[in-house]
């Protein structure tokens, strides 16, 4: 354990020390310096930073106008980045930026089947028993559609009835 830690001070010198002090308080990123410096890790120049208790370094320099926000219409394609990182052993030597096109497929707005107005005497076990309206008032009815197999609604009604347990909690928690 000594001699790894032996091995990763050994390319700290006295000079590249001050340079990392420095960047750091330039506002640098650990990357960026690690880049400027060669031959060590972000990660190394991390410890080293906190090694040496550096802290209240400058912010990097950013505009205080607020940023545009794009809107996200459907069917409209949107670019993503991947980051691909060539290595070798675990020391990362090379990061590139490698766009990649995502499609986001417009919304399917599904209408309700055109209900068949039965009562619940007209009922049987092919036709969907989705309630609709208020049961005390006299234009209560039930869907009255084919049903699917095994099931007591129509296909329709069935997606509204037993929605997947991801899809629940999205909706009560959105």
């Amino acid at each position: 354990m000594t001699e790894m830690k032996e091995m990763a001070e050994m390319s700290w010198t006295d000079e590249r020390v001050e340079t990392l002090k420095k960047l750091w308080n330039d506002g640098l990123s650990a990357s960026q310096i690690a880049a400027e410096l060669g031959g060590v890790t972000r990660n190394a120049v991390i410890g080293k930073v906190h090694r040496l208790g550096l802290s209240g370094r400058a912010k990097p320099a950013r505009s205080n106008a607020p940023k545009a926000r794009t809107s996200r219409q459907p069917g409209t394609v949107h670019r993503k980045t991947r980051v691909v990182t060539a290595t070798r052993g675990n020391t990362a030597i090379k990061a590139e930026l490698q766009p990649e096109v995502a499609s986001i497929p417009a919304p399917v707005i599904e209408l309700p089947p055109v209900s068949r107005r039965l009562s619940i005497s007209n009922l049987t076990e092919r036709t969907c028993r989705w309630p609709i309206g208020d049961p005390s008032s006299e234009d209560f009815h039930f869907c009255g559609c084919d049903s699917e197999p095994g099931s007591p609604y129509c296909s329709y009604h069935s997606r509204i009835a037993f929605q997947p347990a991801t899809q629940r909690r999205k909706v009560a928690n959105g």
